[in-house]
């Protein structure tokens, strides 16, 4: 009895011992995978931590390189304009018509004719055949599908009629719209013929309006003003210019970026002062010859015999924060002057000294200079930018208008709001149909305009090209304006970019009603936005 008592308790000792031993050998299979667990947490914070600090790095990278890239541009602007399309002359400005072939494939290709052998019902066969049963069903059945033939005849013709004569509708239509693109072509390259002459014989409205399109035409990079007034006098044959330079905020401040590891910071590199004066230096040089060279090389008629430029820049005053405009280039030279200049190898602030121009020693600073001769009203006919807003009240249906002016419309709109703002070039705008400058010193900030004159809804593809364009020219802002309507694709994408603004038909007449004081339509039928 007592051997057997003593087994069971050594039996429940193993038990429990080994009943401990399994459960240490878990505990500390738990732990290796706590740990494992542990370090591979570590292992991908590293990781993150490390992709993090790279792709900071990049981002300080690609914005060094932005900044590289503007001032590149600035070094750049008077050779741009000497290696790239010539200025424009009347000859480059006539258009030419190209016909268009029209595409028939729609309407060219006949339909097959019905054929009885899709429609005939088969002969009797087998034992029917022999002894002639059925006979009667037979031709009951060919008897109906002869009227489904006779029927389906009939609307192949009725089908194939109604296809020639859309064909010779549309390629009537095709070749009137083609006779009225020659026309306008035409009618647009007499008119500027006579342009031409009335250019060659000294007609100042002429040369001023052939100047305009002239400096028009020349391509700036983004924040470079578009302004400018021309005077031509035919008694001495000379062109006075007054342009709008940009001002010094052109010249980026920083000049490097780049990402502090250890305090997980981006920090400005600032780009010393002294190397900013001397950018705008050159900018305002560069732009001055700049100007002076499209003016003469776009005169092969040799109407215009010297140059005499002003220059100023819009600005506020930052002693009593007013609005002013100092002149910071001036400059007089004749045709005979500046056909001696190698442009393409000249410094440009040494060529403006050897014209003797008259250059603010201090342009950075805006110390004014007095111009060589002023811009006298009454004396001299000024081309301002075209004026949209006095014509609306003849015609106050906005998708009436041209492009041309519908986009002037838009700037005197931004302008009326309280920005500066100028249209872009067309066929060489990226996209943009203006660009408009807050004058608050807070905003401070670019905003790119694009103008859509539709009276169909706007596609989302119109959004997404805007918000590229605004990250492209990294603007502070970017606004599709319409005379109709967008969809909800439209507007929840703007709403996730964060920098795009949509002002549709209703709110564009509500805008040009209280700033331009104007009741316009903005399409001939009010638009139905379409349910969000």
């Amino acid at each position: 009895m007592v051997q057997r008592g003593s087994s069971r308790g050594n039996d429940y000792q193993r038990q429990q011992q080994a009943l401990l031993r399994a459960q240490e050998q878990q505990d500390r299979k738990a732990e290796r995978a706590r740990k494992a667990a542990e370090a591979a947490s570590k292992r991908k914070e590293r990781e993150r931590k490390v992709a993090y600090q790279e792709q900071q790095a990049e981002q300080a990278r690609v914005q060094t390189v932005g900044v590289e890239h503007e001032v590149e541009q600035l070094g750049q602007l008077l050779r741009n304009a000497l290696v790239g399309d010539p200025p424009t002359t009347f000859e480059r400005r006539r258009r030419a018509h190209t016909p268009t072939a029209l595409d028939e494939r729609s309407w060219s290709r006949a339909e097959p004719s019905p054929r009885w052998e899709d429609f005939a019902p088969p002969e009797p066969s087998g034992l029917a055949a022999v002894l002639g049963l059925g006979r009667r069903r037979h031709e009951t059945e060919v008897a109906e599908a002869r009227k489904r033939f006779d029927e389906a005849q009939e609307r192949h013709t009725q089908a194939e009629e109604k296809r020639r004569e859309t064909l010779e509708k549309k390629r009537a239509e095709h070749r009137r719209a083609e006779e009225r693109a020659a026309e306008d072509v035409a009618a647009f390259n007499n008119q500027l013929d006579e342009e031409r002459e009335a250019y060659r014989a000294g007609d100042p409205a002429a040369v001023e309006d052939h100047v305009g399109a002239v400096l028009d035409a020349s391509t700036y990079p983004m924040g470079f003003p578009r302004e400018h007034r021309i005077a031509f006098r035919p008694a001495t044959g000379d062109v006075l210019v007054e342009i709008q330079l940009p001002p010094e905020s052109i010249v980026p401040a920083a000049r490097e970026y780049r990402y502090v590891k250890s305090r997980d910071e981006m920090t400005v590199v600032p780009r010393p002062e002294k190397e900013r004066k001397e950018i705008y230096s050159s900018v305002l040089a560069q732009v001055a010859l700049r100007t002076v060279y499209e003016i003469l090389a776009s005169d092969p008629d040799r109407v215009v015999n010297g140059v005499t430029l002003n220059g100023h820049v819009k600005t506020i005053d930052r002693a009593t924060g007013q609005e002013v405009s100092p002149c910071l280039v001036t400059l007089s030279a004749s045709r005979e002057q500046f056909g001696k200049l190698r442009l393409s190898q000249v410094d440009p602030a040494a060529c403006l000294k050897g014209l003797n121009a008259l250059v603010s020693p201090n342009p950075y600073d805006l110390e004014p200079i007095r111009p060589i001769i002023e811009f006298d009203l009454s004396k001299y006919r000024l081309m301002d930018s075209m004026d949209v807003v006095a014509d609306l009240d003849s015609r106050p249906v906005l998708v009436k208008l041209t492009p041309t002016e519908f986009e002037h419309l838009i700037r005197q709109l931004f302008e009326a709001i309280g920005m500066e703002a100028w249209n872009t070039q067309p066929s060489k705008d990226e996209g943009v149909d203006a660009v408009a400058v807050s004058k608050d010193p807070v905003f401070n900030g670019e905003c790119i305009i694009q103008a859509k004159r539709y009276g169909k809804l706007v596609g989302v593809e119109a959004v997404q090209a805007l918000a590229g364009v605004v990250e492209h020219k990294r603007a502070a802002k970017g606004i599709l304006i319409t005379t109709s309507w967008f969809g909800r694709a439209s507007h929840d994408f703007a709403r996730q970019h964060g920098r795009l603004q949509l002002i549709e038909g209703p709110e564009l007449k509500y805008l040009i009603k209280e700033h331009l004081g104007k009741d316009v339509i903005p399409g001939p039928v009010p638009p139905k936005r379409p349910p969000r």
